[in-house]
């Protein structure tokens, strides 16, 4: 082997950041081997991307392909508008003016911000992949894209407190199925001291514990958050729509995930390394029997509903009373994202195709889990699931805490907005959810379904002047 190569081999061994926290990338093997057999010589086959969906210039989705542009590194599916007015070709892609594939960039920014320098980023990513970008040339991604990654700003003082291989702990737990746990230890550091979040140490303790405390058989044994089908009164809880710079993070970094089944890992990696607030994933949580009766004896949560729990499969959605003393005494579950902002624990959960979904009561139970595992109180955690067009966000400790008033009529809640209008959120009975599009528009008790399609408000009113929505009397 010549000096070169020993050089790089040593490099990429001693500065490679802890394992499985960069995105993978199409045709390598868990192992870093030479995994598919139909990558084709000079690595084209490094470079994938999704199939497009629309049109970029006039959002029309009848298009159709128009071969193939090939450089160095990747080939590129093109395709052609088929609207008479547009008529532009186009790829999947927004990223424009790159020898490199967008998942080889990814990667490289990922390495860079996880401690590495250029000159090591670089040496991972030919060993990696068989390229040979320049330290120049991956310090201009890093300029480029530092709007959108901002761990760039914490990054010079992460890299004082741990070398690359410490910077992220990776734990795999086989609870039922394999879960990836990743705690980013500086990141969580530098966000506590900020003073608005000094009241969230105990997140620190607990995340810092998870690897040697978790008690494991918990998640043999306990039935999964995701299937609890019981639903908690939402007749006084508020949904807020609104975009987030979660949703430019996630459509950045799908562009390089063609397999939909490597979305999930696909947007944790890529959060964790850079965005300046995600400081876990996968975090594991579990609530017990007696945690549920402490929270509705002592501080008077509304938790359950008449008979019990109940969970996916139950017949004609009846709680079966052996299923119940099976899994009630315990529920388990895995937190996509958690992040620390704004004095706030928030719990996000990565769900495709969100204005579809409406997944409250697992994010409450997460939300609840964490709040007895930390000893924080609920009303410091925020609930939100998103994918790349949707961002949806509600208080958990609305869903479970019901303010009694002593006056006849109740109180009215009224929502304020940036821009200084504000409208009255009525009071709307199950099974339908307030939700606040988002803009000032007129809100009504329409079903939830009807009102999370809305995408803006009257005369083109835009997605970002109710960005920040506070609630007043809620």
């Amino acid at each position: 082997m010549s000096l070169w190569g020993k050089l790089l081999r040593s490099v990429a061994e001693i500065a490679r950041p802890a394992a499985d926290v960069a995105v993978p990338v199409e045709g390598e093997s868990p192992t870093g081997t030479e995994g598919n057999a139909e990558q084709t010589a000079g690595n084209t086959g490094i470079g994938t991307s999704r199939a497009a969906e629309s049109c970029p210039y006039c959002e029309s989705k009848n298009f159709v392909k128009r071969g193939t542009r090939k450089n160095v590194h990747q080939i590129v599916q093109l395709y052609l508008c088929k609207n008479p007015d547009c008529g532009k070709t186009f790829t999947a892609q927004d990223v424009k003016g790159k020898h490199f594939p967008l998942n080889v960039v990814i990667e490289g920014m990922s390495y860079y911000n996880l401690g590495c320098t250029f000159e090591e980023s670089c040496a991972i990513l030919h060993k990696k992949f068989g390229v040979n970008p320049e330290p120049a040339t991956l310090s201009a991604w890093v300029e480029e894209y530092k709007m959108l990654c901002r761990f760039e700003r914490l990054r010079p003082y992460a890299t004082k407190m741990y070398k690359p291989k410490d910077m992220v702990e990776v734990v795999s737990m086989a609870h039922r199925q394999l879960y990836r746990f990743r705690y980013h230890r500086a990141k969580t550091r530098l966000m506590l001291e900020e003073f608005g979040n000094r009241n969230l140490k105990r997140l620190k303790e607990y995340l810092d514990a998870v690897s040697s405390e978790t008690p494991h058989q918990y998640f043999q044994e306990g039935g999964r958050m995701s299937d609890v089908r019981s639903k908690f009164d939402t007749a006084d809880m508020i949904v807020k729509s609104k975009t987030n710079y979660a949703n430019r993070l996630a459509a950045f970094v799908l562009q390089a995930t063609p397999d939909n089944k490597a979305r999930h890992e696909a947007v944790q990696r890529f959060f964790l390394a850079n965005d300046s607030v995600t400081v876990a994933t996968e975090v594991p949580v579990y609530i017990r029997r007696e945690d549920i009766e402490h929270m509705e004896r002592v501080l008077k949560f509304k938790v359950l509903e008449e008979g019990g729990l109940r969970f996916k499969g139950d017949k004609d959605n009846r709680p079966n009373a052996k299923t119940i003393s099976a899994r009630g005494r315990l529920l388990t579950g895995h937190i996509d994202l958690v992040q620390i902002r704004n004095g706030q624990v928030y719990i996000l959960d990565y769900k495709p195709g969100a204005s579809k979904e409406r997944p409250i009561e697992q994010l409450t139970w997460y939300a609840l889990a964490l709040s007895r595992l930390t000893g924080l109180r609920l009303f410091e955690f925020t609930c939100a699931w998103f994918d790349e067009k949707d961002y949806y966000q509600f208080y958990p400790l609305h869903v479970v805490k019901k303010l009694q008033s002593k006056s006849k009529k109740p109180r009215k809640r009224i929502v304020h907005f940036k821009d200084g209008t504000k409208a009255e959120v009525p009071r709307v009975p199950l099974p339908r959810l307030t939700i606040v599009p988002r803009g000032p528009v007129e809100i009504t008790g329409r079903p939830a379904a009807d009102i999370a399609g809305d995408t803006a408000g009257p005369n083109g009113t835009s997605l970002q002047q109710a960005a920040n929505v506070r609630h007043g009397d809620v």
